[in-house]
This record gives C-alpha cells, structure tokens and sequence, in this order.
C-alpha cells in the first residue's frame, strides 16, 4: 500500500527499527525558493543527530516512527504511518482525502 502524506519542509519523519534510525524520503512537492529544504542544520541551526536525540528522549527509542517539527523543536511519536498523518490532521496541517473512507 502506498501512503502519501504531504506536509511542510520544517516538519521530518524518522522511524526507528531495532534501535537504529531512518529519515523517511523528503520529496519537494512544491517548492516555493531555491532553497535546499535537506540543509536543516543550515535552516533550522540543528542537525539530525541532534534530532534523533530529542526523538528518543520522548519515547526511549522505542520502534515506530517519529514525526519532528524541527522549526518549533515539537516532537511526536506514531506507531505507524497512518498515526503519523492522524497526528498531522490533529495539528491543523492536510485534510481527510474525501475518498480515503468511502463505502461501496
């Protein structure tokens, strides 16, 4: 199954499998200035060893994925892809895909 979910630049998802840790893929969707959105040390003053530290901070490391606003350094933990996107929704950012919860 192939999930999407589209969300602003500042925002990174990282998941954690025994104990090691991924940045999901970034992919441009829109880019609004040349800027490089991968650079958040340059952008954000932070690098993603930085990250990872406040990611298991908040959950120990515990397997699943993380979702890291790294503009206002607000950490969340999802158990899966689709908690990643309830938290975003819960954030204010995207909207329910209308044909996502279709019955036919």
């Amino acid at each position: 199954m192939d999930i999407t979910i589209i969300y602003p630049s500042y925002f990174r998802i990282f998941e954690c499998r025994s104990g090691r840790w991924f940045i999901k893929n970034l992919e441009t969707f829109v880019a609004t200035s040349t800027i490089n959105h991968e650079d958040i040390n340059t952008l954000y003053g932070v690098t993603e060893g930085q990250v990872v530290i406040e990611l298991f901070r908040i959950n120990g490391g515990k397997s699943g994925y993380y979702l890291a606003n790294i503009r206002d350094k607000k950490y969340y933990y999802c158990v899966d892809h689709g908690g990643v996107k309830k938290k975003l929704l819960e954030l204010g950012i995207g909207r329910v895909d209308p044909l996502e919860n279709t019955h036919g």
